[in-house]
């Protein structure tokens, strides 16, 4: 850990600079607390909180000048994170803290308990960057998006969910939403209000890119050529949550067939939605299916695919822990097998000598039963939104679920029994 390529003052400066931020970003909690507020208790705990970050400055000032990088993450910890580390714990760990924040969402929006939260990473982030492997992964140009994009989406997330908390509380009192507590009649011009502040905004994001890109060279490498490609080959951070899909399903599947049906259900989500509750106002109580759906598909099921092929994505595209160093000769003994094999082994046929239209005859009806025997068993047990969305609404809607959760049923089959297909018919190239 402390090798002369990695015990490097340079490093130590710029923990002491992340460190800086993190005080100062406590001592304006702290301060907001102490002369908005009016809670010196909680000014206090901040307060505290951005002296022990100011410690971590100061540990690491001294060994910068002192030519050491400082201290690091115990490599025992590391090691337990890395056994503990994969595919299948990543996303448990992301559907149970997805529908915890949801359950718990009046606990874990509160303002302290968030702040927190926010510490607990920043602290985590610190430590685990004094580790060579994770450094050097996070730190490229191509992965500085990735720590803004997950800030950035559990910003908003914890905003959106607040106003909801907020907003149910007052409707349960009879009180009008916070959004409307002034007035319906409250209203701004487009110019020149929305004007100056969008022009404000394109300055200062402009401003942003700039010192972005003179401070961030741009990865450019030289020219493609198939003598020689990078390992790993990532597409672009925006683009990783597709790359993961196409590593479950075909490319006419996953580039073609499910982003059509997500824009297809962006396009039909206003003409779906038969909840007149929750127009110009945040709310939770009152579209629970509508936000939970969203959020499930946004956050879990694409924010979370982009992280995952950042971090545990490496060479030759195989799972590494967070902590592991990318070998390019880590080989993987997978044995991927189609659904018909491991049906016609149960009664000891082999596949391969079948014609495909009997070999594949289990897959075909697990596909059909999946997209049309579903929907009438969930018109049952949805029976009340059945009802209000009428037939076309409700089986359109049936329909878009079924997409965006043929995604993570595909994705655990393949992470526990090696499914690779369902369906395999390469006579036609058309596999599922």
């Amino acid at each position: 850990m402390h090798g002369p390529e990695h015990d490097s003052p340079a490093l130590a400066y710029g923990l002491a600079s992340f460190y800086v931020v993190c005080v100062l970003l406590n001592l304006g909690f702290a301060a907001y607390y102490w002369f908005s507020a009016k809670d010196k208790g909680q000014a206090t705990l901040w307060g505290a909180v951005g002296g022990l970050f100011l410690v971590h400055v100061l540990i690491y000032l001294v060994a910068g000048l002192g030519g050491h990088s400082g201290p690091a993450a115990p490599q025992a910890l590391l090691d337990r994170i890395n056994s503990l580390a994969g595919p299948i714990t990543y996303t448990a760990v992301s559907v149970i803290g997805f529908v915890a924040l949801l359950v718990g969402r009046g606990f874990f929006t509160r303002p302290a308990v968030a702040w927190a939260m926010f510490n607990l990473s920043l602290f985590f982030v610190g430590w685990a960057l004094t580790e060579p492997n994770f450094r050097g992964n996070m730190t490229t140009p191509d992965n500085v998006p990735i720590p803004l994009l997950i800030y950035s989406v559990g910003f908003t997330t914890w905003l959106a969910l607040r106003r909801g908390v907020l907003n149910d509380a007052r409707i349960a009192k009879g009180e009008a939403p916070l959004e409307k507590s002034d007035g319906e009649d409250d209203k701004v011009l487009v110019w020149p209000d929305l004007v100056y502040t969008e022009l404000i905004a394109m300055i200062v994001c402009t401003a942003l890119l700039i010192v972005w890109a003179i401070v961030l060279k741009a990865p450019l490498e030289p020219p493609a050529t198939t003598a020689k490609a990078p390992n790993p080959s990532k597409a672009p951070w925006y683009f990783l949550g597709l790359q993961e899909m196409l590593v479950y399903y075909d490319p006419w599947m996953a580039g073609v067939v499910l982003p059509t049906m997500i824009v297809i259900g962006l396009i039909a989500l206003p003409y779906i939605d038969f909840n007149p509750k929750g127009n110009g106002y945040f709310t939770f109580a009152e579209r629970k299916f509508a936000v939970t759906t969203f959020l499930f598909g946004f956050v879990v099921l694409w924010v979370t695919l982009i992280v995952l092929g950042t971090i545990l994505r490496g060479p030759n595209w195989n799972f590494f822990a967070p902590f592991e160093f990318w070998d390019t000769h880590k080989v993987l003994n997978l044995n991927n097998v189609n659904l018909s094999t491991i049906f016609w082994n149960w009664f000891g046929r082999d596949a391969k000598v079948m014609p495909w239209y009997t070999r594949e005859i289990p897959g075909i009806l697990v596909v059909l039963g999946y997209l049309f025997a579903l929907p009438p068993l969930m018109a049952k047990l949805m029976r009340g939104f059945f009802i209000k969305m009428g037939f076309i609404r409700f089986f359109l809607l049936v329909n878009l679920l079924q997409f965006m959760a043929a995604l993570p049923i595909k994705m655990i089959l393949r992470w526990t029994i090696n499914l690779k297909y369902i369906v395999y018919i390469p006579e036609y190239f058309f596999n599922i």
